[in-house]
């Protein structure tokens, strides 16, 4: 966007802000009592949320109603004798202003990709090989992208049931391949990562799978699975981390715990919220039992057991143990650290209540580090989440991160930077830069 364009979205969002602001002031003044009463709804709608979460039948079925009806009330109290169009208006100016401020700062640059890391152009692969998952995110990776990945000269390898992945890729290596991409999720990113890193070649990673959170943090436009294949005839290549836990490379995370419990049921694949809902009133009720983890290392947990452990590679911009943060580099050599750590059922539900409010890292048991390495300790084997993969591990569990370990190539179309960065572009500064925009004062 032009600067001028800028610096018009920047006066507008402004404009809509204070108009926000003075209407939001003239709709609610002298309204604290309906204020505080959709304050004490949402309270108790949180709290009945935590026994929809940890409860079965007709108590859950209870809290379910309850929940709703204090939501609904809420929504009563702060309507009341105003009328809808009056709310609806405050909500757009408040958005609007939120959308225009977006654009404002976060055009600054005139291509995403001078937020990058720094990364090298490169031309065309000499024997790129490409392996593909048919199965992956509902058959992203389907007969029209094998087509177009030959008609790009790339030699494809179709996964098949029972086939070996990381032999494929060895295979692929010893036929001469210069270039190894994968269609698939993150679990297949790792393993094919792991040969590609051993051997020093670049690595294409193709979003075929269902979340593909390493392909956003390299900054891979999610939704363009054939331009994906552009990078191995034309791209831009750069070194980031892998990391490993008792060697087993991963590229996002490891859970252990409550998730990684959840993740090792066998109906968990095809139906993830309801497999959820129905195994959290185990794990979360009135019987609750700490996991037997034992954290190695000064951490200000150690003498706890903690219920839920995250460890990234690299450091994940976290709304909440959730994991729906992005990391802002993938290239800063460390393992980011977060640990859970509770005493009883009571204190599960302050963290569940706190959590649902996007405010979890504020309960009194969150623990949030970063190291280049790390162990948990345990009397039995551990279940865990490995990029999303139901595994078991044997303990201890020696986390590693293995600094620039892996090339990557990314198209020259995509952005190559990642959410979290671009957020903190556009957060970095605030007010003080829309303003500076507004006045023509910020070249971006």
């Amino acid at each position: 966007m032009s600067p001028r364009g800028r610096q018009l979205a920047a006066l507008g969002a402004i404009v809509a802000g204070l108009a926000a602001l003075v209407a939001a002031v003239s709709l609610f003044w002298n309204e604290w009592a309906a204020l505080l009463v959709a304050l004490g709804c949402l309270i108790v709608a949180t709290c009945s949320a935590w026994y929809v979460l940890s409860r079965r039948g007709v108590v859950r079925l209870v809290a379910a109603v309850v929940m709703l009806g204090a939501l609904v009330a809420a929504l009563l109290a702060l309507v009341r004798d105003h009328s809808v169009w009056r709310i609806a208006l405050v909500l757009g100016l408040g958005l609007g202003a939120s959308a225009l401020a977006h654009v404002a700062l976060g055009a600054g640059r005139a291509d995403l990709r001078a937020r990058a890391p720094s990364s090298t152009h490169v031309g065309a692969a000499a024997r790129p090989v490409l392996i593909a998952n048919p199965k992956s995110g509902g058959g992203k990776a389907n007969e029209q992208f094998l087509t177009e990945a030959r008609a790009r000269g790339i030699e494809t390898v179709v996964l098949q049931p029972g086939d070996d992945l990381e032999q494929l890729a060895r295979d692929a290596v010893a036929r001469g391949a210069d270039v190894i991409g994968m269609a698939g999720g993150d679990g297949s990113q790792a393993l094919v990562a792991t040969i590609a890193a051993e051997h020093d070649l670049p690595l294409v990673c193709i979003p075929a799978g269902t979340r593909n959170h390493f392909a956003l943090d390299l900054g891979i436009d999610r939704d363009d699975v054939i331009g994906a294949l552009d990078a191995f005839v034309d791209g831009y290549e750069r070194r980031v981390d892998l990391a490993a836990v008792n060697g087993r490379v991963f590229v996002n995370n490891v859970s252990l715990g409550l998730y990684a419990a959840i993740v090792q049921s066998e109906e968990y694949r095809d139906a993830k919220m309801g497999t959820a809902a129905k195994m959290l009133p185990d794990l979360l009720g009135n019987d609750y039992s700490q996991f037997d983890f034992e954290i190695e290392g000064s951490t200000g947990v150690d003498s706890s057991s903690p219920d839920l452990v995250l460890v990234s590679n690299n450091v994940y911009r976290l709304s909440g143990i959730g994991g729906y943060g992005t990391r802002e580099r993938l290239d800063e050599g460390v393992l980011g650290i977060v640990a859970i750590a509770l005493t009883n059922a009571s204190d599960l539900a302050r963290f569940v209540a706190l959590e649902s409010v996007g405010r979890g890292s504020s309960f009194a048991g969150w623990h949030e580090w970063n190291a280049h390495n790390f162990v948990i300790r345990s009397s039995q084997p551990v279940a865990a989440g490995v990029d999303g993969e139901a595994l078991t591990l044997d303990p201890p569990l020696r986390f590693e991160v293995r600094p620039g370990a892996l090339r990557v190539r990314i198209a020259p179309h995509h952005p190559g930077v990642s959410p979290a960065a671009i957020a903190g572009t556009v957060q970095r500064g605030g007010v003080r830069r829309l303003l500076r925009v507004a006045l023509g004062r910020d070249g971006g």
